[in-house]
């Protein structure tokens, strides 16, 4: 990818996994949200009801984009020699922290089949 021996590459890099994951969290919340408010309507089943499944779609959509994200990074991080990366680096904290998401995705969209 780079032969610039600058470690601004990893950055940036890890800087656009960090915005997809935001982006990613983003579309989990906002999928909750839809799910929370449809389910306030009287009357209505809450599976019953398109909200519901509006709102299921977005987190599972959230938690694919941040999937996706992950294995974005690792084939760019794969690319980069030794001499980009910082010594001493966790290269993989990004990584951790996005999967730690995805993995509070997949929760909440088990919470809400449940509830």
């Amino acid at each position: 990818m780079s032969a610039l021996n600058d470690p601004r590459v990893l950055f940036a890099a890890e800087r656009t996994l960090m915005a997809w994951s935001r982006t990613a969290a983003g579309l989990m919340a906002f999928g909750f949200l839809i799910d929370r408010t449809t389910a306030l309507l009287p009357g209505e089943p809450p599976r019953g009801n398109p909200g519901f499944w509006i709102g299921f779609a977005f987190v599972l959509f959230g938690v694919l984009l941040n999937g996706l994200a992950i294995l974005q990074y690792r084939r760019a991080i794969a690319t980069l020699r030794a001499a980009d990366i910082p010594p001493g680096y966790w290269v993989n904290l990004s990584v951790y922290a996005s999967a730690i998401l995805g993995l509070l995705g997949v929760a909440l969209a088990l919470y809400l089949i449940a509830s």
